[in-house]
C-alpha cells in the first residue's frame, strides 16, 4: 500500500463514515479489505486501494467503506446500560407517558441491541402492561441490516451476553443457527441512516442509544452529531453512550447523571440548538 492509497482510504472513510483511521491501521486494512479485494477481483488489497483512488467506483467506495465499519455487537452488551433502563429509565417514562415510548438505536449493526430492549419489555410486560416500546434500528450498513431484520445468529452470537432463559423462551433453532421470533422481530423497525447526515427523519424520540459510535469520530463530528441528536430528544428524555465516550469537553446541550455511567440528560440551561442540516 502507498501512502497515497492509505491517506485517500483514510479521506474517504471520514467524509463517508466519519471514521477516523489512524496511521498505524495497517493491520486493520488488510483484515477488513483482504475478503473484499478477493471478492472484486483484485490481486491484493493494494490493488483495490489503488481502484479506489482511481476509478471513483460508488459501489466499491460503499463495499470498502461497509467493510472498513466497526461492527462489534452482541446481546445485552455491557450490561449496564440495559439495567439502567430497566430499573430507572423505563419506570420515570412510563410514569410521564401515556401512550408509547420511542427509542432510537443509531448504529445498531446487527440488532442485538434493539432486540435485547424489545426482550426485556417482553419480560417486564406484567409489570407495565400499558407501555409499549416504539424502536427505532439505524445502521449505515445494509448488509448489517439485513442480517438484523432476519434476526437469524449462530450459536456464538446467541450465546455472548443473552440469559439462557432468554433464549429458550424468544428463539426457535434452525438448524445450525438461532432465529429470534416474529414478536420480537416485529417490535423493532429498521431504516439505513448515515450519523453524518440530517437526523431529523428519526423524529422526536424518548431514549438515544448511541454507544460505541462516536469514539471512532473527531471532536467536531461527535460535536454534531450529539447536537444534531438533543434536537430529537424530548425535553425529558435520555441519552446512552458507552463507557469510553462521553459529552465533556464536546459540547454543553447535555449532560452526565450523577452516579449513572454513560447515561446522559438534556441540559435545560443550555436548550437544544435549532435544527439544522449537518455541515451547514
Amino acid at each position: 500500500m502507498t501512502p497515497e492509497d492509505t491517506e485517500h482510504l483514510a479521506a474517504l472513510l471520514k467524509q463517508r463514515s466519519g471514521l477516523i483511521l489512524g496511521s498505524d491501521k495497517t493491520y486493520l486494512i488488510e483484515s477488513r479489505l483482504a475478503p473484499v479485494a478477493r471478492r472484486e477481483g483484485y490481486a491484493n488489497v493494494a490493488a483495490l486501494l489503488t481502484a479506489l483512488r482511481t476509478k471513483r467506483d460508488e459501489k466499491l467506495i460503499y463495499t470498502v467503506t461497509d467493510a472498513m465499519t466497526t461492527n462489534e455487537t452482541f446481546f445485552f452488551r455491557d450490561k449496564t446500560p440495559f439495567d439502567q433502563f430497566k430499573s430507572d429509565v423505563l419506570p420515570a417514562l412510563a410514569k410521564a407517558r401515556s401512550g408509547d415510548i420511542k427509542i432510537w438505536c443509531a448504529a445498531c449493526s446487527t440488532g442485538q441491541e434493539p432486540y435485547s430492549l424489545a426482550m426485556m419489555m417482553e419480560e417486564s410486560r406484567a409489570q407495565f402492561p400499558r407501555v409499549n416500546l416504539d424502536i427505532l434500528a439505524t445502521d449505515i450498513s445494509e448488509r448489517c441490516l439485513e442480517k438484523a431484520q432476519a434476526g437469524l445468529y449462530t450459536q456464538f452470537e446467541v450465546q455472548r451476553g443473552l440469559p439462557i432463559q432468554m433464549m429458550v423462551k424468544h428463539f426457535e433453532k434452525i438448524d445450525e443457527m438461532w432465529r429470534i421470533s416474529p414478536k420480537i422481530r416485529q417490535a423493532v423497525r429498521y431504516k439505513k441512516l448515515n450519523l453524518l447526515d440530517d437526523l431529523r427523519s428519526v423524529g422526536r424520540q424518548d431514549v438515544i442509544y448511541c454507544r460505541n459510535v462516536l469514539i471512532y469520530f473527531d471532536i467536531e463530528t461527535k460535536k454534531r452529531v450529539l447536537e444534531q441528536m438533543a434536537t430529537l430528544l424530548a425535553d425529558d428524555g435520555y441519552l446512552f453512550l458507552g463507557a469510553a465516550e462521553t459529552v465533556l469537553g464536546i459540547t454543553d446541550v447535555f449532560k452526565p447523571m450523577a452516579g449513572m455511567r454513560g447515561l446522559y440528560i438534556k441540559n435545560q440551561a443550555v436548550g437544544a440548538q435549532p435544527l439544522r442540516k449537518f455541515g451547514s
